[in-house]
């Protein structure tokens, strides 16, 4: 048995935590001398205080804590809560570090203004009729990742054999939305056209005679300028943008670097 004291510090749980718990009945001493008034614990209580703190990392509330201990939860079924807030954190992170990824885009778009930057190469291409298989999906620029995530999941043995082109994103805005657009996330298909299976679309993209495009490594300090860039552009050289077309944004993955992937932006265009 040890003295509270002893107790708090093999579990590096404060006294004053340990007194509070006893006094709520979630965690009470095994013994208490009548004649001193001391808290004596045991070994094995360590490992009931272990499960308390592993519910509290889990979110639940002392009250609920009582309860979940009361029902007696299988190690497995605590694991399983465990991979579901360890995921839950992961997504906070993501979002966290889009969000840190759009400020550094803006800062750089700040210390650019006024500059001429000639290392981006833009060109005019045709492209032909493609067959695009997609998902659609309202939401903001850092949900693609995810986007792709959810549609390679659904993906069958047999749409991914013809799905072996690069990864494709059609933009739209979205009246009154800032921040938020309308995507088109999928795949060109390499194989012969297919009915559409649920839950993708399948749609023929028109050919576009002009299209106004930039390429770069989406970790250069091209990429947050590239529609700016673009926009210049194509103001600059008196082109417009192709109305009711959407742009498009193509990922090709680079043997170098596994989190590296060569972008395409794609604009079409028309002479004004």
């Amino acid at each position: 048995m040890f003295k509270i004291s002893e107790f708090s510090r093999l579990s590096k749980v404060s006294l004053k935590t340990l007194r509070y718990y006893d006094q709520i009945g979630i965690l009470k001493p095994r013994k208490v001398d009548h004649d001193t008034g001391y808290r004596y614990y045991s070994a094995d209580q360590l490992l009931e205080l272990n499960r308390i703190l592993i519910y509290k990392e889990l979110g639940f509330t002392l009250p609920q804590i009582t309860q979940l201990l009361q029902e007696d939860i299988t190690l497995e079924n605590i694991q399983g809560m465990f991979r579901l807030k360890r995921s839950e954190i992961q997504q906070i992170i993501d979002t966290e570090q889009a969000k840190l990824a759009r400020i550094e885009e803006r800062m750089q778009l700040i210390e650019k203004e006024g500059q001429v930057e000639t290392g981006q190469e833009i060109r005019i291409k045709a492209e032909g009729a493609r067959q695009f298989l997609f998902l659609k999906a309202h939401g903001r620029e850092e949900d693609i990742p995810d986007l792709f995530r959810t549609f390679n999941q659904l993906l069958t043995k047999e749409i991914r054999q013809l799905a072996q082109g690069p990864q494709v994103v059609l933009w739209k805005e979205i009246d009154g939305k800032e921040d938020e657009f309308e995507f088109e996330v999928g795949y060109f298909l390499t194989g012969e056209p297919l009915l559409s299976p649920d839950p993708f679309q399948l749609r023929t993209l028109p050919p576009e005679p002009m299209m106004a495009t930039m390429a770069f490594r989406s970790d250069s300090n091209f990429a947050s300028t590239a529609c700016v860039d673009l926009a210049k552009w194509i103001e600059k050289n008196n082109y417009g943008i192709k109305e009711n077309e959407p742009g498009r944004e193509i990922y090709l993955p680079l043997s170098t670097k596994q989190d590296t992937q060569l972008m395409e932006i794609q604009i079409p265009i028309v002479h004004r």
